[in-house]
């Protein structure tokens, strides 16, 4: 029987609001996290089927406690019937999960604060936002220990935005400085609250930082999975990465958009991560292996994880610890 470590309370968190549930370590000391990336959802699009059943099969062989999804799940209209569709398989597991928007998913028929009150309706939805800060899916998820008495991990998730909105800088946008910001504060109390020494975290976002590019160019660093373009990253650099490796808590981040790319690379200690593109045939995906899910597991009480890549017919690929 699946393990579900979500307990049924009630938190306030970093400006959330009140949430139905909460993360935690099971009694074994771990917690499992699957990531969807990319799903590309196009309603009536049969080639849209074969994210479906990755989505299952990767479920149904991890049995995560948690699934994120980072972006792009929305390609089509009617935006809902595409997010039923693609949260379909973590719904009706009733295994909990969030979402950080694309630049795709407000493409169509909702804007991105019509696609998160829609989630509110759907059972196991973690997903929140922050008011006053730039975005729509700014949110924390603490992870509580397994005995519930405290914070044992942290998980950050970012609204990376969609397309730069300045004539003069061409692309995509760029995480903003009050968002910067408000994760500082938070990370701050965190640690604080933690006597002084920074919680083990991730962070999740769509949109890569410019750093992903640094790493990858860089002959010195370790990269370890494929690489089949350039990081699609803003042109600006606010400094996301610098403030992360500043307070010293996030072990590594995780995101999307580049269907072509999985692989995760060591900067300056933390672990740059891609997800593996989990769509169909809906838009371009030739990766070697076909569409898959990246899965990660923490263990309490360590500042460090597993993570790897699952694929068709339970073929698994990149295993890789961190540290690295």
């Amino acid at each position: 029987m699946r393990k579900l470590f979500c307990v049924v309370a009630l938190l306030l968190v970093g400006g959330m609001g009140m949430r139905a549930q909460e993360l935690k370590f099971g009694a074994d000391g771990k917690i499992k996290i699957v990531q969807f990336t990319d799903v590309h959802w196009k309603p009536g699009n049969p080639a849209s089927e074969e994210a479906a059943e990755r989505m299952n099969e990767v479920l149904d062989a991890e049995k995560p406690d948690f699934v994120m999804y980072t972006g792009d799940l929305v390609y089509a209209k009617p935006a809902s019937e595409a997010l039923d569709r693609a949260l379909e398989p973590a719904v009706s597991r009733g295994i909990p999960f969030a979402v950080t928007w694309g630049n795709h998913d407000d493409e169509q028929d909702m804007t991105r604060g019509q696609l998160s009150e829609y989630l509110k309706g759907k059972p196991g939805n973690m997903t929140g936002t922050v008011d006053g800060i730039s975005g729509v899916t700014n949110f924390i998820l603490p992870v509580r220990s397994s005995d519930g008495t405290k914070d044992a991990a942290v998980i950050y998730v970012f609204d990376s935005h969609a397309y730069s909105g300045r004539k003069e800088v061409k692309g995509y946008d760029w995480i903003k400085p009050d968002q910067i910001e408000w994760y500082r504060k938070e990370s701050v109390g965190f640690t604080t609250r933690n006597g002084g020494v920074p919680l083990p975290a991730l962070a999740f976002f769509h949109i890569p930082v410019p750093e992903y590019n640094q790493a990858a160019q860089d002959e010195n660093a370790l990269l370890i999975g494929t690489r089949k373009e350039r990081a699609c990253a803003p042109a600006l650099n606010t400094g996301l990465f610098t403030a992360m490796l500043e307070a010293g808590d996030v072990m590594a981040t995780f995101v999307g958009h580049d269907h072509v790319n999985d692989y995760v690379v060591n900067w300056y200690g933390i672990m740059l991560g891609y997800g593996r593109y989990t769509g169909g045939n809906t838009v371009y995906n030739d990766i070697p292996g076909g569409n898959g899910a990246r899965v990660i597991e923490l263990r309490e009480g360590e500042r460090g994880f597993r993570t790897w890549i699952r694929l068709k017919g339970g073929k698994v690929i990149n295993e890789v610890s961190y540290p690295m």
